[in-house]
């Protein structure tokens, strides 16, 4: 196992350290611009996901569609995701998380416009789309089509599975001593009772779950932010600074150069936006539309409220909480940087734990559909009781995994997942409109 996370690692020094960075930025900051900067309309998104619509295209609404995206990215990626950017990363690394929404809203919307100008309806009456019905309907590629939904498919037993059952684990025996081995078997149990009810089932979990554990987190950490908010300026301030100016100029502070800030910044933020590899745009397949343009900026939303906003305040938590207390984090691990920050408040750990197992949760029940999509392509579905059956058997298995490996491992699968997606939206750009 060491000697294979070494050569992954060595890979993700490879493809992170530019040309990852590149294609990505290069991607937001084209559709960005192409689109006449479609960020500007995130609000009408917004009250578009709040309406109800009885169109006869597509299986749950629009709201239904976006918490289930939200489920999928609203994830330890908010939380853990934070804290190791900023460990290894410095400060700095918000800034390029934050941007990765920012300017990734201009390509989730470009994704999701195209997964549902070619999604296809089965004679069931179910509707399916996304990345590998754009390649092979809209570039005639079928291999590139498969290769996609075969990395969507290991990167649900990855990023959707492996990260979370493990996350939650980890905090449920930190905090209150439970063996990971019972709290795994759970985690298994209660995703596999929501998820065989398809996606009509994922999608009322996830519009009741979703709303309800960010609306705590944040309030959470508002009241933090509060109890800082002497340093909330400085912190944005060294922020800004760390994330283009080397360490020793920033003051010292953690991490060591731009590029790092960079490269940390922008994995974590398509880690947790996931802007770029396309899975967005499977779940805004089904939603009832025929509008691609009004669904694309309900997507795109997802990005503002997951990046802009959950990665934003914590970010701003971690930092002024170091400059508040900065013996507390002296010796901390990577991902022990938010759990320190909330230790300030009565129950804070508690809190913390609450919401890394609800957000973990919710990850789990929204990839498991992603995964399920990607199945049903490669192997109808006939495929799908035996993928759920392997989705289950490894949120155990993960719960146990080396934490360290499964984040490497995550990387490298977004990474590769990132190449035919952005592929197909920018030889397809001229479809891709950003007005009705």
């Amino acid at each position: 196992m060491g000697e294979l996370l070494e050569i992954i690692k060595n890979m993700n020094r490879v493809l992170w350290n530019g040309p990852m960075l590149i294609i990505l930025v290069a991607t937001h900051l084209f559709f960005t611009f192409r689109l006449k900067f479609v960020q500007k309309k995130v609000f009408k998104g917004i009250r578009l996901s709040t309406k109800s619509s009885d169109d006869p295209n597509g299986e749950t609404s629009s709201f239904g569609a976006l918490t289930t995206t939200l489920a999928a990215t609203l994830g330890i990626g908010n939380i853990i995701g934070v804290s190791t950017a900023v460990a290894l990363g410095g400060p700095g690394a918000i800034l390029w998380i934050w941007l990765t929404g920012v300017l990734g809203m201009a390509t989730t919307y470009a994704e999701c416009y195209l997964g549902i100008y070619f999604r296809q309806k089965a004679k069931d009456g179910t509707y399916s789309g996304g990345p590998m019905y754009v390649l092979e309907k809209g570039l005639h590629s079928k291999p590139l089509a498969v290769l996609y939904c075969f990395l969507t498919l290991v990167a649900s037993y990855g990023i959707g599975c492996s990260t979370q059952s493990n996350s939650i684990t980890d905090t449920t025996s930190h905090l209150w001593g439970f063996s990971p081995y019972i709290i795994g078997f759970l985690t298994a149990l209660i995703t596999g009772l929501v998820i065989v009810g398809g996606i009509q089932s994922i999608g009322n979990i996830c519009m009741k779950l979703v709303p309800a554990m960010g609306l705590f987190y944040i309030l959470a950490c508002i009241i933090l932010i509060v109890m800082n908010h002497q340093y909330i300026v400085p912190a944005i301030a060294l922020i800004f600074k760390s994330a283009f100016l080397p360490s020793a100029m920033a003051g010292g502070f953690i991490g060591s150069t731009i590029k790092t800030a960079a490269r940390y910044g922008i994995a974590r933020g398509l880690f947790s936006n996931e802007a770029g590899i396309g899975t967005a745009a499977i779940a805004a397949a089904s939603a009832k539309t025929d509008n691609p343009h009004n669904q694309a900026l309900v997507s795109m939303s997802a990005t503002f409220w997951d990046t802009v906003v959950m990665c934003g305040v914590t970010g701003i938590v971690i930092v002024s909480n170091i400059l508040k207390n900065p013996a507390s984090v002296k010796g901390a691990s990577a991902s022990e940087l938010t759990t320190i920050a909330f230790e300030q408040i009565p129950f804070g750990g508690y809190i913390l734990g609450l919401s890394i197992v609800a957000f973990a949760l919710a990850t789990l029940i929204g990839w498991s559909y992603f995964g399920e999509k990607a199945v049903v392509y490669l192997f109808g579905k006939e495929g799908i009781g035996t993928y759920r059956i392997c989705y289950i058997v490894m949120i155990f298995i993960g719960s146990i995994l080396s934490l360290d490996f499964v984040w490497e491992l995550s990387d490298l699968i977004n990474a590769f997942m990132i190449f035919p997606n952005v592929l197909s939206i920018w030889l397809l750009y001229r479809l891709i409109k950003h007005t009705e």
